[in-house]
């Protein structure tokens, strides 16, 4: 959990820190209306209710929604295949910049998970994924893609599975 932290710290860049301090300062903002308007208690209490919700859901969403716009990309799974003398599964793939930013790295994970005919066992399958690999791509220019091979092992579920593949970029 340490580590996850810090890599979190350590991977904001400067549009995090904007958002971060904007929404501090629009719950401070609201909080000092609702202490303005303390005499009406209906209108007090509304902008209590959206300094809590700017503090919490501000930089949640914020942070989630600006890390899609600014490091946009696809992943296309091109091939997938179970080894058959060897407990391991090889995807196959591409990944294509398509923001107007240059990657440094790109994380690219491979989940897999089971697979059943109930859709809400599968909903809690994707939880949970019975393995995942990941791999670092490094200089990915924009507008341009590269062909990644990531290798899972050992692999020794024997029934039905699917493949996700889902690529995080700095």
């Amino acid at each position: 959990m340490k580590e996850q932290l810090q890599e979190f710290i350590n991977g904001l860049i400067v549009y995090d820190y904007i958002l971060f301090g904007a929404s501090l300062a629009l719950f401070v903002l609201f909080i000092i209306l609702a202490i303005l308007l303390r005499k009406s208690l209906f209108a007090a209490l509304l902008f209590v209710l959206f300094s809590i919700v700017s503090l919490f859901l501000g930089p949640t969403l914020g942070y989630i929604e600006m890390h899609n716009y600014l490091f946009k990309n696809s992943v296309t799974v091109t091939m997938q295949k179970r080894l058959k003398f060897s407990e391991a599964i090889v995807v196959k793939g591409v990944i294509k910049n398509l923001s107007k930013r240059n990657f440094k790295s790109c994380k690219i994970t491979a989940k897999i998970y089971r697979v059943d005919a109930n859709k809400y066992k599968n909903y809690i399958y994707r939880l949970k994924p019975l393995q995942k690999m990941s791999i670092l791509q490094e200089d990915i220019q924009k507008g341009t893609s590269k062909d990644f091979k990531i290798i899972v092992e050992p692999f020794r579920y024997k029934k039905d599975y699917n493949v996700s593949v889902e690529a995080s970029c700095r």
